[in-house]
Formats: structure tokens, C-alpha cells, sequence
């Protein structure tokens, strides 16, 4: 079995002999045998291990990708499915949320009234408006604080109930939260995110938004093609272990 030094594997990828050890130590390498003078020796398998984490972190993210090593390495290979799973979850949700922002778009001029019970951009019922801060945090999987700081960004303009004070979110509203929610996952900022909504508030030019829609277009398919990769590095990895 040939034997690979840490700056073997990370010359590959740009990486650090350092980087390598750090996540052998992290648990997302296999753990190395060590010479008798104290050196660690690497061997393909470390080198397939390495390849498949920096896939999995081009796919999911950092965290995730060292869960999955993390529970492989230990024997827990459902536990490193399961995290997958959330992975292409989210993955479905973006695609969802992003087709019903168009939605909202394209029929901008049909927003529903008051109490209509349909969401402006899916068309679906969603429950009598306005909803509460509450109610809109629960339907978007957000915290109330998140809608707070969108509001103080101006990125959200609820009007308030004249009895208890308490924001009262109509269809637009909510047509604002979704695209929003859309746009800040997609990495764009605060201030960003309001000029974009502020355009369609306004019925002004949509320019910006498609060309925002677009960029989160394509940012999703390079995830999901990223995560076909990944997915393949860890079949091959898990097949070469079970060898």
C-alpha cells in the first residue's frame, strides 16, 4: 500500500500539510497509523477521504460535510444519510420558494385583499389575513426577530392593527417576506433585498429581481449538480471501505 505524507494530499487541493492533519483531528480522515519515530502515514484511502469531505463542502457546506465524515468514520451511516437528506430538503424548499416568488411576480397586479386567505403568489390558502408576526415566522420557518430586523432594513412595511398595535401582515406582505426569504438565503443583503422589494411594492421596473431570480437560478442548479458530485465521491468512498 503506497504511502502518502500529509503535503502528498494536500498539495492536490491547495491545502496545507497543517490543513490535512487538522482534519484528520477533526475526525474527517480516517485516523493514520503513525511511523515509529512519530510521523503520520497516509495512504489512498486518506486521499479518497479528503476527496470526498472537500466535495461534500462544495455541496453542503462545511458543517454538514463534517457531520457525514464524522458519522461515517464511526459506523453511523444512516446518520450521515440523514444529514444528506436535509441537504437536498433545503435544496426542494429553494427550488419551492423560488417558483412562487415568480409566481408573485407575474401576478403582481392580482394580490388578493384583505382576509382573501390566498397567498399571492401560489395562489393557495394559507388562512384569513392579516396574519400576525407570529403566524408569518411559523409559514416562512423564520423567528419573529428575523421579520423585526427585515422591518427595521425596510425590507418588510406592515401596517399596524389600530386597536392593539400589534403588525398586520396582508398578501403583500407576504409576497414581500417570500422574496425576501428567497434573496437572503441566496446571500444577498439587507439593504439589497429592500431596494429589490421596494421595486415591486412600487410596480416599478423589475429588472433587478430578474436578474437576482436568475443568479439564485443558477446558484441552485450548480448546488444540486455539486451534490450529485459529492454524492458520488462518498458512494465510491463508502464501496472502497466496505472492499
Amino acid at each position: 500500500m503506497k504511502r502518502l505524507r500529509p503535503v502528498d494530499l494536500g498539495r492536490e487541493h491547495g491545502l496545507s500539510a497543517q490543513a490535512v492533519r487538522n482534519y484528520e483531528q477533526d475526525g474527517f480522515l480516517p485516523v493514520a497509523e503513525r511511523t515509529p519515530t512519530g510521523y503520520r502515514i497516509y495512504t489512498e484511502s486518506h486521499a479518497a477521504a479528503l476527496r470526498t469531505f472537500l466535495a461534500l463542502v462544495r455541496a453542503h457546506g462545511h458543517a454538514t460535510a463534517g457531520a457525514v465524515m464524522n458519522a461515517v468514520h464511526s459506523g453511523r451511516t444512516d446518520d450521515a444519510l440523514t444529514a444528506l437528506d436535509h441537504g437536498h430538503a433545503q435544496l426542494l424548499r429553494d427550488r419551492e420558494t423560488l417558483a412562487s416568488v415568480r409566481g408573485a411576480v407575474e401576478h403582481l397586479a392580482e394580490t388578493d385583499g384583505p382576509g382573501s386567505g390566498r397567498d399571492p403568489g401560489t395562489g393557495n390558502d394559507v388562512g384569513p389575513f392579516p396574519l400576525s408576526i407570529g403566524e408569518l415566522a411559523h409559514r416562512l420557518r423564520l423567528t419573529p426577530a428575523t421579520l423585526r430586523t427585515w422591518e427595521a432594513a425596510g425590507v418588510l412595511l406592515p401596517a399596524r392593527d389600530r386597536a392593539t398595535g400589534h403588525r398586520a401582515f396582508h398578501p403583500a406582505d407576504v409576497r414581500d417576506a417570500e422574496l425576501a426569504h428567497l434573496l437572503r438565503r441566496g446571500g444577498y443583503r439587507l439593504p439589497h433585498i429592500a431596494a429589490v422589494v421596494g421595486q415591486i411594492r412600487t410596480a416599478g421596473g423589475t429588472g433587478a429581481l430578474a436578474a437576482a431570480l436568475a443568479d439564485w437560478q443558477r446558484r441552485l442548479t450548480a448546488r444540486g449538480l455539486a451534490m450529485l458530485s459529492a454524492a458520488a465521491h462518498l458512494d465510491a468512498y463508502l464501496t472502497a471501505a466496505r472492499a
